[in-house]
């Protein structure tokens, strides 16, 4: 990943060009925006004049700025629009004149009851793309109830599936069902801004966040249609393969093993001195080993316990198989491959100095993404955003007298 002082060699990034109108909250609308930003996009984030995006109170803050916010907001412009008000939906529209994305995330009818619906934002610029982003969609019986995340990794199935057999269902402690909706939201953008760029007209995204979390779940669905089958919990073993856990070194250093692979599972029996393992009939079929799992994993435990965490890493490097260890936040930064790739970086910040948050999602040989600035203050770039779409300083001043901006 080329430094910052080097972008200027480059190519334009990707979606330079590309205006978006981040007006979502909390966290999977913002997120997506934030990924189409990191690769250029020019995301003007809008919030409520006295009632912040609600993420900027999430998590820990320093000398009362919000640390989370810092990589949320990244590469965005911040404005204050009361979208409520008569004066600030007429302004959320000359945005949109000039907009080719727009995200929100308001209850479905929320938009419309503010006189800013699909249609009349449509009239406005025929090229937009909305993402109305919600917990259950735009229809059905669940559309109108208020929902996040959470409420997804639970209906999905991802908690059933999650902690150990014989413990409760399981929730992440952070924004999974979220983050993942964010992925799709900006996968759905960019496909439906390849459709304005045919035939010059925009669309409606409607992206539920209790669907996309399904599809990372596999052939669930299927097997039970199929065959009938609900996967149980199993803690961190798989129903597919075994030997598949967590085990403690010697050390008291926590090492993940994964043997997905036939050739992976027999070169991990031969590393633990138990090679004759790999004749066993079941032993051929990464499902049969799964019902084998208590005797795999009493093998690879054993061993491991017996060394250090990092003669298991060298031992299992050596003989080509999966080993990782499990790390907290300390672990990630330390760690020579994360930084190898330039996963963790420092961006100079306007309230905080020097400050690390994880990159780009992902390298480009020819355009790479880049992060500009790290989040900014609620409403700092109000009247450089209403400036360029027209407004006169007297236009702001009455705008924000009357509570509209």
């Amino acid at each position: 990943m080329p430094d910052q002082e080097d972008l200027r060699t480059v190519p334009p990034p990707p979606l330079q060009g590309v205006r978006v109108l981040d007006v979502s909250t909390l966290f999977a609308g913002p997120l997506a925006a934030t990924f189409l930003g990191d690769f250029g996009a020019d995301v003007i984030k809008v919030e409520h004049p006295t009632r912040p995006d609600a993420a900027r109170g999430h998590g820990p803050q320093k000398d009362g700025v919000n640390l989370w916010w810092k990589t949320l907001g990244r590469n965005k412009r911040t404005v204050t629009i009361d979208l409520s008000t008569d004066a600030g939906a007429d302004v959320l529209l000359r945005l949109v004149a000039d907009a080719d994305v727009m995200i929100e995330n308001f209850r479905p009818g929320t938009l419309e009851r503010w006189g800013l619906s699909p249609e009349r934002l449509h009239e406005a610029n025929p090229r937009l793309v909305l993402a109305r982003v919600t917990a259950f969609g735009q229809f059905g019986p669940y559309s109108s109830r208020p929902g996040f995340g959470s409420l997804a990794e639970a209906m999905s199935g991802f908690a059933a599936l999650t902690g150990d057999p014989d413990g409760p269902p399981t929730l992440p402690p952070f924004g999974l069902a979220d983050g993942i909706a964010a992925l799709a939201t900006s996968y759905a953008v960019m496909a439906a801004l390849r459709g304005a760029e045919r035939d010059g007209r925009g669309q409606v995204v409607d992206m539920a966040i209790i669907e996309p979390i399904l599809m990372l779940l596999g052939g669930q669905i299927t097997a039970w249609d199929q065959l009938g089958l609900v996967q149980p919990r199993t803690g961190n073993r798989s129903v597919n393969n075994a030997p598949r856990n967590v085990y403690r070194s010697r050390d008291d250093v926590w090492l993940a093993v994964s043997t997905s692979s036939q050739s992976i599972a027999e070169r991990v029996m031969r590393i633990v001195g138990r090679a004759e393992l790999i004749d066993e009939d079941w032993f051929a079929s990464g499902h049969e080993r799964a019902r084998h799992a208590d005797e795999l994993d009493d093998a690879v435990q054993s061993w491991i316990g017996a060394h250090d965490a990092a003669e298991v890493v060298a031992a299992f490097e050596a003989a080509s198989a999966a080993v990782a260890p499990v790390y907290d936040v300390r672990g990630v930064v330390d760690d020579p491959q994360y930084r190898a790739l330039g996963t963790v970086v420092r961006v100079p910040d306007e309230e905080l100095g020097d400050i690390a948050m994880q990159n780009v999602l992902f390298r480009m040989s020819r355009t790479p993404g880049s992060i500009r600035w790290a989040g900014r203050p609620h409403g700092a770039d109000t009247d450089e955003v209403l400036g360029e779409a027209g407004f006169s300083d007297a236009d702001i001043t009455a705008l924000r007298e009357a509570g509209a901006v």
